[in-house]
């Protein structure tokens, strides 16, 4: 049912930002006065077109479902045959800083539609995990920064977080520059103090992985209380009951439902006595936990309460927009960093994703609801506008590279340099799309 859900998913998450990327061309070159032959969504042959406008724009569906491109008069190609009387309107007999607007407007417009939904997402609100933490190992950086557990982070070296996701995004960009951070917390009584996690604790950590965890940082959960116990399990046998506390196991103190689920996998079935709290009188119980066959786990059949703590994160209209920019640069600035860390073999390339990552992610936050994919359809319109802006022949990027050195040397690069140029970037981003679905190939096996 997930795979099925993956190809809508997909579309909806990467169609409109190719579509808005190519807008930005087309609007851009049409305020520049330059003729567009053809608007096209998807690459290869044209499978669908119909001509409007007074140019006559061909808007076409080709073949290949992966990028799109807005074609313009351009004496360069073989197939176009440019009139006199629209010459003046051929894309190269524009000045150079005319080209250079035209094709930076595709990147741009997909940062504008970042900005634009997260803006959109901070004024209508979020309901998230809020960033109070759960107590964490004694041997974790965490602890040894002073942490005991219910603290709330209120900001990061200076910055206010008021969610798990700002506390995490805030990690993310220390672990890419390897700097110690700062955590300002509020205390469960009320005082406050700031707890420094060095950067070496935060050295080799991966971002694609469970780096809050290895730091001893978690998601603070209320006390263990009873939620659901499964009819005839051990749990409903021993007198569990919705809306007990459960405080320890087996004399060790219980703070949360993680503590209890860890306690009961790690029993190997040997009875246990649980210590609870029924409308404010103690008592323990035995319970011997059952090995599940689906899974081979330990249990006894009841679900305890897991859920964190939530806060609904709001901003007016012009802090929303405010929101909206930084975290659009923000995203921006850790991307180059992480494709810097590539280049120089500090992190694998192992974290190059395609589309099959991509339609994965889709489907799992469409599953998380309109909030949680609006989010992640900006995070990708803004990757799309950085990958576009890479100094890559045959990419806006390297377009622009062209642009800068004719700004600089007062004439175009030579046809001859550009037509090498582009082969190898055509190798090159050949290499990058083989690596990126080996990658995601890899990560399905």
């Amino acid at each position: 049912m997930n795979n099925l859900l993956m190809i809508p998913a997909f579309i909806l998450a990467l169609g409109p930002l190719i579509i808005f990327h190519e807008l930005g061309h087309y609007l851009v070159a049409r305020l520049c006065g330059v003729k567009v032959l053809r608007f096209s969504v998807g690459m290869g042959k044209v499978v669908w077109s119909r001509k409007f406008g007074p140019d006559q724009t061909e808007w076409a569906v080709s073949a290949l479902p992966l990028g799109g491109y807005v074609k313009m008069l351009d004496a360069r190609e073989s197939d176009t045959e440019v009139d006199p009387k629209d010459a003046h309107r051929e894309f190269t007999r524009q000045s150079v800083w005319r080209r250079i607007a035209i094709v930076a407007a595709g990147p741009l417009a997909n940062f504008v539609l970042a900005i634009v939904l997260l803006a959109g997402l901070a004024m209508a609100g979020t309901t998230e995990p809020s960033a109070r933490l759960r107590a964490p190992d004694a041997t974790s950086a965490a602890w040894q920064a002073g942490l005991r557990g219910g603290e709330t982070v209120a900001a990061v070296d200076g910055n206010a977080v008021a969610s798990w996701a700002q506390l995490r995004w805030a990690l993310v960009d220390a672990i890419v520059e390897k700097r110690a951070v700062r955590l300002d917390v509020r205390q469960p009584q009320g005082g406050q103090f700031a707890a420094l996690v060095p950067a070496t604790a935060l050295a080799g950590l991966d971002i694609d992985s469970d780096f809050t965890a290895r730091l001893g940082l978690d998601l603070w959960r209320p006390p263990a209380a009873v939620e659901a116990v499964v009819a005839g399990s051990p749990a409903q046998q021993a007198g569990l009951r919705e809306g007990d506390i459960v405080s320890a196991v087996d004399g060790a103190p219980v703070a949360d439902g993680i503590d209890l689920v860890k306690a009961v996998r790690a029993s190997n079935g040997k009875p246990l006595a649980i210590t609870l709290l029924r409308s404010g009188v103690a008592m323990t119980v035995s319970v011997t936990p059952q090995l599940r066959a689906q899974d081979k786990l330990w249990a006894i059949g009841m679900a305890p309460r897991v859920a964190p703590e939530m806060v609904t994160v709001t901003a007016g209209p012009v802090d929303a927009v405010g929101i909206g920019m930084r975290r659009t640069w923000e995203t921006i600035t850790i991307t180059l960093k992480m494709i810097k860390r590539m280049v120089t073999g500090e992190v694998s390339l192992k974290n190059v994703t395609g589309p099959l990552t991509i339609a994965d992610y889709a489907q799992q936050t469409m599953r998380l609801g309109p909030a949680v994919f609006i989010g992640f359809i900006a995070f990708v319109s803004i990757s799309l506008g950085v990958m576009n802006l890479l100094p890559i022949p045959v990419l806006d990027g390297g377009l622009l590279l062209y642009y800068s050195l004719e700004v600089l040397t007062g004439r175009p690069l030579s046809e001859r340099i550009g037509a090498y140029a582009q082969r190898a970037g055509v190798v090159l981003l050949a290499m990058l799309m083989a690596l990126a679905l080996f990658n995601d190939i890899a990560r399905r096996l």
